[in-house]
């Protein structure tokens, strides 16, 4: 098993980092979040997973132990492979993700591309027992996607935002990234948000 991983920044993907180490060029499958690690050239470091198939052995990168563990959650779920587990990342923060779950919200998965309705029940209910619902946050978000501490109604506030945002022409995927990339400290009115989610677009 390769645990972490550090080298030198040598290229950057649309979802992966191709980081050399010892005169080796790994290509690496990254969150979003993540593709912004560094600059190319600079030395930069992640938690990995390794998964063994048949014809490939498909590296994935994460920012921190946490993003990894819930990586490693996602894929045990049948029907969850590793590219869809790491859609889920690169588009529901850590802690909305589990307030999803704590409340049965199961349109925060369906922003997730390649996650219809029927997944995202099944989703919601094999997360029940595999995901720590203790301790969630009272006044803080997690890393981007604004997930308060209103639970349901900042979720139900994200399925607004999304819209609105598709409305204006964006794709699902770009609206799902500007979610995710909403500051722990987002305002909880829908024009503030809807405000933080356009400079997104004019900074990426």
């Amino acid at each position: 098993m390769i645990a972490s991983l550090r080298g030198t920044l040598q290229a950057v993907g649309p979802d992966y980092l191709v980081i050399e180490l010892g005169g080796f060029g790994l290509q690496v499958y990254v969150p979003r979040q993540l593709l912004a690690i560094g600059e190319i050239g600079t030395e930069v470091f992640v938690y990995t997973h390794l998964v063994v198939r048949e014809d490939a052995l498909m590296l994935y990168g994460f920012k921190n132990t946490e993003q990894r563990s819930l990586f490693e959650t996602l894929i045990s779920i049948a029907g969850v492979g590793p590219r869809i587990a790491l859609a889920m990342l690169s588009t529901v923060a850590p802690d909305e993700m589990r307030l999803a779950v704590l409340n049965n919200h199961a349109l925060t998965f369906t922003r997730v591309p390649g996650i219809g309705k029927k997944l995202a029940e099944r989703l919601l209910l094999e997360l029940k027992g595999k995901l720590d619902l203790k301790n969630l946050p009272t006044a803080a978000a997690g890393t981007g996607a604004g997930a308060v501490g209103m639970g349901g109604g900042t979720l139900a506030l994200n399925d607004e935002l999304f819209d609105l945002l598709v409305s204006l022409g964006y794709t699902a995927s770009e609206a799902s990234a500007a979610i995710a990339a909403l500051p722990s400290d987002a305002p909880t009115n829908l024009e503030e948000r809807l405000r933080l989610a356009l400079r997104y677009f004019g900074s990426a």
